[in-house]
């Protein structure tokens, strides 16, 4: 992909077919030579660029978080392809993303290589990163468990904090907007030729919205309680990243990113939340000669919450994450890659709550396991043919809980001409259940198996000078899904089947006009016996999408963003529905004077109601206003 900026689409079913011809239309019949790629690592835990890699990548880069004005990572991911997001109302509440239609927790979050997540629930604090101390971020959609182990059924996030190098620069920047919303952000990086840093801090406060209305009488009526107030937000974040490149490429490396985060919602057990988000890795890359490198990697990331009911204490959860890793590379016959790696995690959990709250977790001894250990190898084979490229990967896990765990992927791709390929793939994965899910007091399920997955997946992909486009089909089959039985305690009773398509355009129209298209068509769809065989997965909408559509100009810029998805469905009978939505933003910026611009957005500008969980509110129409300093 592009660095030039990407905007994306995801529409409603009625706009979707009249969308795509549009964007077709776009497509220069010209095979211009082939645009600079940005290099990622995720896909296959080894630098190459987007084009090169045969699974499916996107890569976001800092200008075009600065060009979207994106305020949260939920603000700049959603409508990417594949991606939907529910959030439970508003800014800073519980936010869940779902990757080409899998479970919520079935997506690998990395920050500098760091495993992030909670091992009780499960779950990532998507609503607490700190948008304005990232730097990039790389999307694998599709199965990676041959390369990281569990969670990566979905795919694979990877977040970059920013780095640093070169000339000393500081950046700031201030907004404030609706719902009593302010927002405000510094940072200094530098370091010169070799060395690096970036240290930033940002803090965000708001006064919210009323996250749920609740409906007498009806069952599972969202949180359960009527309070209609507003649900406030506050978080304080900061990061650090600091290194040395030798001459020869060798590198060392600190980063860490702290979130304290405290959240108002509306609950009838607990309705406010402390939470701390801590992530810490060190890192080391050795290169040992033109075709030898070796990458060492340590980790460790905390999720902590205190949870309380009108300020009186209720609840504490709080999970470590420690994680290891050892990767050696070798370049053989001056074109093939061969990498060989181990992996070590451990998980850790703390549990603790008043003995007054009856239906939460009474001390720390309710959890029958509070830690457990997974050592995994792998290996990975990249090899090019003239214009055949295949990934061959293998892994094996032998996790303290569940014994051993073989995952394995293939990838194969075709260059028909300059800039136009052709790539399948084939991969398998699974996901081991969290601690809630096993031992959670009157709710798990110590006899559960993790969760396995099958997925192919095939498509072409074209990159030109001004155009970047692809269309994939994948087929996932997930074994094992953990569900609710009759008594609504977890087991192993679901299987899913999920079909769909995805088709990209990047599009550059006259040097100042530039197209984003993210079109997703998808039927995500459970195949269990029994009643509910053949509905739609809970909160996956079938077709979702998003257009972006900016005019660049030096000194100034405009643009618009359209996102909509169809309908979904609630609960596992598909009785309650979530209708289908579309909103409009729209953006611009101008240079008052060199590096500093006065930014403003317009968010939902029709004041669009809509749901992404039964019950819970979105925001109606929004304005912001930021000033920022940022040197190029």
């Amino acid at each position: 992909m592009s660095s030039q900026s990407h905007l994306v689409t995801k529409l409603p079913v009625g706009t979707l077919p009249i969308m795509f011809p549009i964007a077709l239309a776009t497509f220069s019949p010209v095979l211009w030579a082939t645009t600079t790629d940005p290099v990622v690592v995720t896909a296959t835990r080894t630098a190459q660029t987007a084009n090169e890699s045969i699974s499916t990548v996107r890569v976001l880069t800092r200008e075009e978080i600065l060009q979207r004005q994106a305020r949260s990572l939920q603000d700049l991911l959603k409508g990417e392809a594949g991606l939907h997001f529910v959030n439970n109302g508003g800014r800073g509440q519980n936010t869940s993303l779902f990757m080409r239609g899998t479970n919520s927790d079935h997506i690998l979050v990395l920050v500098d290589g760091v495993k992030v997540g909670s091992a009780t629930s499960g779950s990532v604090p998507f609503q607490d990163f700190p948008i304005d101390q990232i730097e990039r971020i790389e999307i694998v959609r599709g199965p990676r468990s041959s390369l990281y182990g569990s969670e990566a059924i979905g795919g694979v996030i990877q977040i970059f904090t920013r780095r640093g190098g070169g000339d000393l620069k500081p950046t700031i920047s201030v907004t404030a907007g609706s719902h009593d919303t302010y927002e405000a952000s510094a940072g200094l990086s530098g370091g010169g030729d070799h060395f690096f840093y970036s240290i930033s801090v940002s803090g965000v406060n708001s006064g919210g919205i009323d996250s749920c209305q609740a409906e007498a009488g009806t069952e599972f009526a969202g949180c359960y309680v009527d309070e209609p107030d507003k649900d406030g937000y506050e978080n304080l974040s900061g990061s650090l990243r600091i290194g040395y490149q030798f001459e020869n490429g060798s590198e060392i490396s600190v980063s860490g990113l702290r979130s304290d985060n405290e959240t108002e919602f509306d609950g009838s057990f607990q309705n406010n939340s402390e939470t701390l988000q801590e992530i810490l890795g060190v890192h080391s890359t050795v290169v040992l000669t033109d075709t030898w490198r070796v990458n060492l990697t340590l980790g460790r990331s905390d999720d902590n919450s205190d949870n309380y009911l009108n300020d009186s204490f209720a609840s504490t959860l709080d999970t470590t994450r420690d994680t290891a890793g050892l990767q050696t590379d070798f370049i053989l016959f001056d074109r093939d890659t061969l990498t060989l790696g181990a992996d070590y995690q451990r998980d850790k959990i703390h549990t603790y709550g008043d003995q007054n709250f009856d239906s939460i977790i009474d001390d720390s001894d309710q959890f029958a396991e509070t830690r457990r250990e997974n050592y995994g190898g792998y290996l990975q084979y990249l090899m090019s043919l003239d214009i055949h490229d295949f990934e061959l990967s293998l892994r094996h896990d032998d996790n303290e809980q569940f014994g051993d765990q073989v995952t394995g992927g293939f990838g194969y791709g075709l260059t028909i001409a300059d800039g136009f390929r052709f790539v399948a793939s084939y991969g398998t994965a699974f996901k081991a259940p969290t601690f809630n899910q096993l031992y959670y007091p009157g709710f798990g399920n110590p006899e559960l198996q993790p969760e396995e997955s099958e997925t192919i997946e095939f498509g072409f992909r074209g990159q030109y000078v001004a155009t970047q486009w692809s269309v994939s089909y994948f087929n996932t089959l997930v074994d094992e899904l953990i569900g609710y039985d009759a008594s609504f305690t977890p087991a192993n009773v679901d299987e899913a089947k999920i079909t769909g398509i995805e088709i990209v355009v990047d599009q550059r129209i006259l040097e100042s006009w530039q197209l984003g298209l993210d079109l997703t068509i998808q039927s995500p769809r459970n195949e269990s016996n029994g009643a509910n065989e053949g509905k739609q997965l809970v909160r996956r909408p079938e077709r979702s999408g998003r257009i972006d559509l900016d005019y660049l100009q030096s000194g100034w810029s405009a643009g618009a963003s359209i996102y909509a998805a169809g309908r979904s469905y609630d609960d596992l009978a598909n009785t309650r529905e979530l209708g289908a939505y579309q909103t409009v933003d729209l953006r611009a910026q101008y240079e008052m004077a060199s590096s500093w611009w006065l930014q403003g957005r317009v968010e939902n500008l029709f004041d669009t109601e809509y749901e992404t969980a039964s019950f819970y509110n979105q925001p109606g129409t929004s304005f912001y206003l930021t000033i920022r300093y940022e040197p190029k």
